[in-house]
C-alpha cells in the first residue's frame, strides 16, 4: 500500500510518500507524477514516511529524475534508513540529489 499525499504550487511540486513503493504501488505513483509534472520545474519527494522501495520503484525515481533534468531539478528528502540502504547498494545515492 502507498500513499500519496501531493501538493502543487505554481511550478513547484510536493510529493510525499508513506508505505511501500513496490511493484504493485509503482504504476499509481508513476501515473501521479505524469499527471502532475507539465510546467513544474522543482520537484521534492519527502520519503519520511516511505518504509520500502523495490526495483519498480527505484525505476520510476528514475524515469522522474531523467524528466526533471530537463524540465528542473528533483530532490528527495527525508530518507529512512532501509531505503537509504537500497540507494547507495544501486548507486542511486550518486544520481538522486537526496537532503
Amino acid at each position: 500500500m502507498l500513499g500519496i499525499n501531493k501538493t502543487i504550487n505554481g511550478r513547484k511540486a510536493f510529493f510525499s510518500l508513506e508505505g511501500r513503493l513496490d511493484t504493485v504501488t509503482a504504476p499509481e505513483l508513476e501515473r501521479e507524477i505524469n499527471e502532475s509534472l507539465a510546467g513544474v520545474s522543482e520537484l521534492t519527494l519527502d520519503f519520511e514516511k516511505l518504509e520500502y522501495i523495490s526495483s519498480a520503484g527505484l525505476r520510476v525515481l528514475l524515469a522522474t529524475q531523467k524528466l526533471m533534468n530537463r524540465q528542473g531539478g528533483m530532490k528527495v528528502i527525508r530518507v529512512k534508513e532501509a531505503v537509504m540502504e537500497v540507494f547507495e547498494i544501486t548507486g542511486f545515492s550518486d544520481i538522486l540529489s537526496i537532503e
